[in-house]
């Protein structure tokens, strides 16, 4: 071994953090379990992706697309539990309309994702 190897790397000052990988799968999950008929467990990845972008710093423009997506996820959710003859799912309960906005919410937060790391890291 050389002397070089056994030195210590300085570390780099500005050291960027990267973006959690669950952020973005999360992202994608919500649609497709959504449109696959398991809008009641899109609820964990719906978590997992809000959580993470109100969590890092470098997200910050991809609040207002969970926001958005939280909240319309949110209002299926209420409907179904104060409807008066629930169904035993969410997604027999969700009116077509609401699935694809919530499905286009979803995707629109995983493309605002691309965009936002492309913008970041020329």
């Amino acid at each position: 071994m050389t002397a070089n190897t056994l030195s210590p790397t300085q570390p780099s000052p500005a050291r960027v953090r990267p973006t959690p990988r669950a952020v973005i799968v999360s992202a994608w999950a919500v649609p497709v379990m959504v449109a696959g008929g398991f809008a009641m467990l899109a609820i964990v990845p719906l978590g997992i992706a809000t959580a993470g972008v109100w969590r890092n710093p470098g997200l910050r423009r991809l609040r207002p697309w969970a926001a958005a997506l939280s909240t319309s996820y949110a209002a299926a959710l209420l409907l179904w539990a104060i409807g008066p003859d629930r169904p035993g799912s969410l997604t027999k309960d969700l009116h077509p309309v609401h699935a694809v906005v919530i499905c286009a919410l979803g995707v629109a937060l995983a493309v605002a994702f691309h965009l936002n790391r492309r913008r970041s890291h020329p």
